[in-house]
């Protein structure tokens, strides 16, 4: 059944004050843990009694007499608030991957879901809500704002203002997702301010997404009714957003990994209006390292004695951005979302309970009854669709002397946009290894051609061999890297015969692959499952001299993503600032 939980009245409310006065008995009694209270910013010793889906009271031990009553120590804490995310990013469905965050004491998340959107168009979005109303922890959804992310993408669907009506008011919706077309914002596109305009009439919040944007031109895209953002990348752009009264998403993600950097923007007085994001992370990623409580654990290496205000983020802060009054806090009347610690340091439960249920005793208590495939599944699985790949449209005549090069940034989505020099091989421009320059290739994977748009990478690590993957931010077309063409091109034949995926090819071999058939996005496996396959492509990636510190399927994923400067790739070509850009230069 959907986790939302009901609205407190008639006898609920009634019974609920009842057990709150001692006068009914609670379901549950948690007695003896150091309970934090969120408003004041202390532990303190108690018992907190639960009562359905809701905190009944927490008062001192012996307050309360229940019919199930847990003695024990530890830390009790509000379930954690994932502020922004994306679920495609970990490669898992929405049901497979809620275990694994409740596993790491997250109960509830904000999906912005335009991968699959941008995939699928609004039945990626139903699928999305469909799937939600299964999940084991409560997610909410913004509505993606971008999809396109641009006019210059070309993917599977067009969503505009009218489209995005219909679900407003629809109680997972909290609000527009990221606005990443800021240059439409401040130009005043029609379309852009239609659907700032329908969000802001609903009264509903509007998330931001302007990397580099600063000055005059941020107060313009603030004064549009955007109020937070999660791709500051440094303090000084970290507090320029909350000068100028944004919400200050704090990102940790896998490719972009923006805490230390942004943590000296944080003071003790701004906090308040700073929540954590985990935005894109991989499976490999928030099983090795977890998903809210490793940005929890990695500020409070940074700031020991901030945890009351880094808890805080990780909660109330959130909760209160999001509006979702009754969550973020162990409080009478509050929702009962909660998990126990051993201590303050590893951040790992030992339990976790969602709307008073226990789901979490050292590992996912799976229910005895599997929960059924959300409507509109089976509709995401329908492959790539593209002609035959040419070979011949990778080659690129030397017709000058210098190359545009796309300039890896190792923990960022920025990157640089270089100009390169080195010799042409019989009349063409060829990966050069030396230089550590690939070739990178896109083809349009809805009814495309199968002529590929061609461009160089540097900083990927890539030594020989390929990569392809049908995972490219937003519109997720077909993208490849490699050294030799005719890897390049069986990696990416690999991945149409996936129908979505990744895969590696060395020396004429594919070595290891991975099916996403959900869209080309998602696999139905367990987390787990997934982060052990993408742990065996890293060891074969090895291979191909790939560095074990980058993730070289998420880099590459964010290669195509024009939003992002400086230079990218898109089908459309290579883009700069906006704007279509020739590769050779004289």
């Amino acid at each position: 059944m959907p986790p939302l939980a009901p609205p407190l009245s008639g006898q609920r409310l009634q019974t609920l004050i009842q057990v709150a006065q001692g006068r009914a008995q609670p379901d549950w009694v948690i007695r003896g843990p150091r309970i934090f209270n969120v408003f004041t910013g202390d532990f303190s010793v108690g018992e907190l009694a639960i009562w359905e889906d809701r905190i009944a009271g927490v008062a001192p031990v012996g307050s309360f007499q229940g019919s199930r009553v847990l003695e024990t120590e530890g830390f009790l804490v509000p379930g954690f608030i994932d502020s922004h995310l994306h679920i495609e990013s970990s490669m898992a469905s929405p049901q497979a991957l809620a275990p694994l965050l409740l596993e790491n004491g997250v109960t509830a998340a904000v999906a912005d879901p335009h991968e699959i959107v941008n995939v699928a168009g609004t039945r990626g979005l139903d699928y999305f809500l469909a799937a939600a109303d299964l999940a084991s922890l409560d997610y909410f959804l913004t509505l993606p704002s971008c999809v396109p992310a641009t006019s210059l993408e070309r993917g599977g669907a067009e969503v505009q203002a009218a489209d995005l009506r219909p679900y407003f008011g629809h109680p997972r919706v909290v609000g527009l997702g990221e606005m990443m077309n800021y240059p439409g914002v401040l130009t005043g596109a029609a379309e852009v301010l239609a659907k700032l305009s329908l969000a802001l009439s609903q009264g509903s919040l509007i998330d931001g997404h302007a990397p580099q944007v600063s000055g005059l031109q941020l107060g313009a895209y603030r004064a549009a009714g955007i109020s937070s953002d999660h791709e500051a990348a440094t303090a000084q752009e970290g507090r320029e957003r909350l000068e100028m009264g944004f919400w200050l998403m704090i990102r940790e993600g896998t490719a972009a990994r923006n805490l230390k950097s942004l943590w000296p923007a944080v003071t003790q007085k701004n906090a308040r209006f700073c929540l954590l994001a985990t935005d894109d992370r991989h499976a490999r990623d928030l099983v090795q390292e977890g998903s809210v409580n490793h940005l929890v654990r990695l500020a409070q290496s940074l700031t020991p004695d901030w945890l009351p205000e880094i808890l805080s983020m990780a909660t109330l802060n959130a909760a209160q951005r999001l509006g979702l009054s009754d969550r973020g806090a162990l409080a009478p009347g509050y929702l009962a979302d909660l998990a126990l610690y051993e201590d303050l340091a590893s951040w790992v439960p030992r339990k976790v309970w969602k709307n008073g249920r226990l789901v979490v005793d050292g590992e996912y208590l799976a229910p005895r009854t599997p929960s059924p495939a959300p409507p509109g599944e089976a509709e995401l699985s329908s492959g790539l669709r593209l002609a035959p790949l040419s070979l011949e449209s990778l080659k690129v005549p030397a017709t000058g002397s210098r190359v545009r090069v796309i300039g890896l940034t190792p923990g960022q989505l920025v990157t640089e946009s270089l100009t390169l020099a080195w010799p042409a091989q019989a009349g063409f421009f060829e990966a050069n290894p030396e230089l550590g320059v690939v070739k990178m290739a896109t083809w349009n994977r809805y009814g495309g051609d199968g002529r590929a748009q061609v461009g160089f990478l540097k900083g990927l690590g890539l030594r020989r061999g390929a990569l392809a993957q049908s995972v490219s931010h937003d519109s997720h077309h077909l993208v490849a890297a490699g050294v030799a063409d005719e890897d390049i091109l069986l990696a990416a034949q690999a991945v149409i015969d996936l129908g979505g995926g990744l895969a590696l090819a060395l020396e004429g071999q594919v070595i290891s692959s991975l099916a996403l058939p959900l869209g080309g996005l998602m696999s139905h496996a367990p987390v787990r499952e997934i982060a052990r396959a993408l742990a065996e492509m890293a060891i074969q990636g090895g291979r191909l001299g790939l560095p074990p510190d980058l993730d070289p399927f998420l880099s590459l994923g964010f290669m195509s993503l024009p939003v992002i400067p400086k230079l990218k790739l898109t089908v459309a070509g290579l883009i700069e600032d906006f704007q279509v850009v020739g590769l050779v230069l004289p």
